[in-house]
């Protein structure tokens, strides 16, 4: 394989694409490259190999986020390996220590709402492609959020080298065997050098302080989950949730972590919302120490989300050759999540009434 000056001129041994080791690939999609998507006025302007430019290598400030009450009362079962209290004052701990605002958006001046939409929306079509767990795009979308927020005056050309670079960060975070540096390169078709990855790894692990453990929206969300849906004595540890339900979940979570006002909400707060969709007001409170004043405006704000996949329908559990049954719902899935993001702004500013209350709710697992 040759190379100059760090390009990668052929595809690696495992890009899709290239001949030899199907079994592995058979079950990946074709990505198209972040500059060759329709994104309308504000697409992403990628043309040549950007030198990264404007950037801070400092560390992270903390900033206030919505929802700041904390229930410090642990929801969770007895836990036969732990005390459920410690546990529980450390998860909450982080959503303090991990902050993100949707305020970094002032601090960017060329840098426009729909653009972190788009990008958001590539990595998550990466992340299936490669077969990438759920936890690993919302580390990199945790990653890529609080980065900016360190940051002034990125340019626009510079989002997909950060958003790719986040990816490849959490992927080694969080997956057994992460995808390798020459397919994070692959899939920019070439745009982006490999050296350049990881120059760019270095500045966000020095900005982000190296603290690159948060608890994601969608680790709350599987965390309720599992309280709600336990059966007495049994072990947290064993995943006892229907899988049907819980990708319904998910695809809403993922459509409203696109939009940028999704930032205006702890992630906890996000999560328990997510369920007030699906399941009984007074469980949600229960599995998650949190009132129905805490998430009564992030359940509102999420209605119109709501509306627009019941549009589309339900969403299907995805095989792949690779993935054990069991552990398919964990694996990020991609769908047309910009057309769904499009017609919920339709209703944004229209009123949808509350959930219903307990007594006119069934709860759908």
């Amino acid at each position: 394989m040759t190379r100059r000056s760090g390009r990668l001129q052929k595809r690696s041994e495992n890009a899709p694409g290239q001949k030899g080791n199907t079994t592995k690939r058979s079950n990946r999609k074709k990505v198209q490259p972040l500059s060759k998507l329709q994104c309308e006025k504000n697409q992403l302007v990628l043309e040549g190999v950007a030198k990264p430019c404007n950037l801070i290598e400092t560390h992270e400030k903390g900033v206030s986020t919505a929802g700041d009450s904390l229930v410090w009362q642990s929801p969770l079962p007895h836990l036969g390996w732990g005390s459920s209290e410690d546990v529980w004052v450390k998860m909450v701990g982080r959503e303090q220590n991990y902050t993100h605002s949707k305020r970094f958006m002032q601090k960017h001046p060329t840098i426009q709402p729909r653009m972190r939409s788009i990008l958001l929306d590539w990595l998550i079509e990466v992340s299936e492609a490669y077969t990438l767990h759920r936890q690993t795009f919302y580390l990199a979308q945790d990653y890529f959020d609080r980065f900016m927020l360190t940051q002034n005056n990125i340019e626009k050309n510079m989002l997909q080298l950060i958003g790719i670079t986040c990816l490849f960060i959490a992927s080694k975070m969080e997956e057994a065997c992460p995808p390798k540096l020459s397919q994070m390169a692959y899939v920019t078709a070439g745009t982006y050098y490999e050296d350049e990855i990881l120059q760019m790894e270095l500045i966000i692990l020095k900005a982000l302080s190296w603290n690159l453990s948060p608890e994601t929206a969608v680790s709350w969300l599987k965390l309720y989950f599992q309280v709600a849906s336990m059966n007495t004595n049994s072990d947290l540890l064993e995943p006892q949730f229907p899988q049907d339900t819980y990708i319904q979940m998910t695809r809403l979570l993922d459509l409203c972590i696109l939009n940028i006002n999704s930032l205006d909400f702890q992630y906890r707060v996000l999560a328990a919302s997510v369920l007030c969709h699906f399941i009984h007001q007074e469980t949600v409170e229960k599995v998650s120490g949190l009132s129905k004043e805490a998430t009564q405006l992030c359940v509102n704000w999420m209605a119109p989300f709501v509306e627009s996949l019941g549009q589309f329908g339900r969403a299907t559990l995805k095989d792949f050759t690779t993935i054990k049954k069991e552990d398919r719902h964990n694996i990020q899935t991609h769908t047309d999540y910009m057309t769904l993001l499009e017609n919920a702004s339709k209703n944004e500013n229209s009123q949808f009434p509350t959930p219903p209350n307990s007594t006119e709710k069934t709860c759908q697992h």
